[in-house]
């Protein structure tokens, strides 16, 4: 599993120029499922991005996780993070996991960080979406699940 996780100060989705999903100060999740992935992974997954401190306090020093701010999140489910480009100049996506069970544990991602307390906004798994956002420092993690 890949999330690419950026703090923003807010993000939207649109999907043929509507919103589907938008949220203000917070986490932008791109979230990449790999062949091989499985439940208890993404709940870990969403556990320790949940509890992770990327967020600046007083000081300046990032030791404040999004509950602390009130974040929200925005999840956009997206294959292409697991991209290999170790051959030709095609990426290839063998190692993407394939639908439904990619839809499935993107969902239970998406609960598991509902259930810590958290807005949780999403794209549509599998359509041609559009995400806007506002980049806080620049501030982007890619987490890699091993």
């Amino acid at each position: 599993m890949r999330v690419v996780i950026q703090r923003v100060n807010h993000a939207a989705v649109r999907i043929d120029g509507e919103v589907v999903g938008q949220i203000k100060k917070g986490l932008l999740l791109l979230v990449g499922l790999k062949e091989g992935d499985e439940l208890a992974d993404v709940k870990k997954a969403a556990d320790k991005i949940a509890k992770m401190r990327i967020f600046e306090d007083e000081a300046g020093k990032t030791n404040l996780a999004l509950k602390d701010v009130n974040g929200e999140i925005l999840s956009v489910s997206q294959f292409t993070l697991l991209a290999s480009t170790k051959k030709g100049n095609r990426p290839s996506f063998t190692d993407a996991m394939r639908p439904p069970k990619s839809k499935e544990l993107w969902q239970e991602f998406n609960h598991e960080l509902e259930q810590a307390g958290f807005k949780v906004e999403t794209g549509k798994f599998g359509a041609d979406m559009k995400v806007e956002l506002e980049n806080d420092g620049p501030f982007t993690i890619v987490f890699d699940l091993e």
